[in-house]
Order: C-alpha cells, then structure tokens, then sequence
C-alpha cells in the first residue's frame, strides 16, 4: 500500500492489502477495504466509504463536491459496495442534506466517462455504460443496464432488471423488468433475455408480460390498470415489485411505444 508517489492522508483509513498506485490522491475521512485496487491519478475525496475489491481506474474521481448550489458543506458520504469496478475518469459526487449519502452498491460495473450526482442509489449488479449521466437523486434498482450515453433526469427511478438503450433521454420513471427506447423513450417489451441470464424461468417471466400487456396494451388509465393487475393475477414477488413501483412513482411512468398515446 505504502506508495512514496502517492498522497494518502493520514487519517485516511485503508486496508493492507490494499494497492495504491502512484499519483493517486486519497483525502481524509476515507475509508477503503481489502484487495481494492486504485488506479494512477484517481482522487478519492472525503467521505468515500469504497468495499472490498474494488477497482478504481486512472482518472476517477470518488465522493467530490456536489454539484448543487444547495450544497451547504454538510458532512456527507459516498458509498461503494464490494466488487464494484469503476472505469476511467468516472466521477461521483457525495450526498447532500437530502439523503447525505450517494450509493453504489455490489458487483456494480460503472464504465468510462459516466456521472453519477448527489443523492443517487445505484443498486447491486447494475451496469452503468459509457459516458451515462445521471443527474441528482436517481434511483436504480438491481440488475439494471443503462446503456452508453443515456441521460438520466433528475429523481428518477429506473426499477430492478429494467434494461435502457443507448442514447436515451430517461424523463420518466422506467418499471422493473422491461426494456426502454426509442424517443420518446417508450416501453419495448420485457427483458427477458436479461431476466433468462439471471435465473428467471418461463412461468415468471410471462407472468411479468402479462403484467405489461394490461399495463401497456389494454388502454386502461394507470389506476385502472393497477386495479386490473391486482385482480386478475395472483399474488408474487414480481407481481408485487412492479404495483409498489408503480404505486411509488413521482414523475410518472414511461408510456408504451405502441400505443396510441405514446408519440
């Protein structure tokens, strides 16, 4: 760990077995777990809480500022869970008096060049593609894929196992488990290859689609659609992660590509 080209501040508390490559600048109040790797010139600013083998490339920059006028220098965090890789000139901003912590969960993979601001959840196993920037307080849940390039709005939830394509402006909040594109950005149908490659099995991911279809496809309004759904299918873990989404959502939802409403 002991790099003599390399400023780590004293109060900064890091692992042994942690590797600190040269010209890396690791400030106060930072905290990094075992087996983590910090790549040249990467800054880790105050209040960075970073997991067990993680990856930090050349260029990153963990827990600045943020970039909110609002920000009135509050003692705030950002975390990142284990096995989470950061790429290449990354940057990510710490919390503010909102939520007073960013989060970067597990197994993440945050690729070069994205943002992620103040405030936001980014939870385990998404994938974050080239160039992504995802403005303050947006929340992503599991297993979700943001493709290269996509701008994130502010206080959008994008739900678990959502897929987005590259290039997307995401205005509204995107429900779990389905696929987003076109522009306006529209729902595209489920993700099933996604939810095949993490195990989901045929039974569940057509009960997921027929969720979509009396969401989407029925010309039912939200509420009547929710309505429908809780009565026409029976109780289940993705029956219900999907109504709690809908339920919870502040911006509205994604409309469908192909109904009549979505252009």
């Amino acid at each position: 760990m002991n790099q003599p080209l390399a400023y780590i501040h004293p109060e900064a508390k890091i692992a042994q077995n942690v590797v600190v490559e040269p010209f890396v600048t690791i400030h106060k109040n930072v905290e990094i777990g075992e087996g983590t790797w910090i790549g040249s010139n990467a800054v880790i600013m105050e209040g960075a809480r970073i997991g067990r083998n993680c990856k930090i490339f050349p260029g990153a920059v963990v827990s600045s500022v943020p970039q909110d006028l609002k920000f009135a220098g509050e003692v705030t965090t950002t975390y990142v869970g284990d096995n989470t890789v950061i790429r290449e000139f990354v940057t990510v901003s710490r919390g503010t008096i909102d939520k007073m912590k960013t989060v970067i969960g597990s197994n993440c993979l945050v690729m070069a060049y994205a943002h992620v601001a103040h405030d936001c959840t980014v939870g385990n196993s998404c994938i974050i593609g080239n160039a992504v920037q995802m403005a303050g307080h947006v929340e992503i849940g599991d297993y979700a894929i943001i493709s290269a390039t996509s701008a994130v709005h502010q206080f959008v939830k994008i739900g678990a196992h959502a897929f987005i394509s590259g290039g997307s402006h995401v205005l509204k909040d995107v429900p779990p488990f389905v696929k987003a594109a076109r522009e306006p950005l529209s729902y595209a149908g489920v993700n099933s290859v996604g939810m095949r490659r993490r195990g989901f099995g045929s039974e569940q991911i057509n009960e997921i689609q027929q969720i979509y279809r009396i969401l989407f496809m029925s010309g039912l309004n939200n509420t009547q659609a929710l309505d429908t759904i809780e009565l026409d299918l029976p109780p289940s873990r993705e029956r219900d992660e999907v109504t709690n989404f809908l339920r919870s959502s502040g911006r509205g939802i994604i409309r469908s590509y192909f109904s009549k409403d979505a252009n």
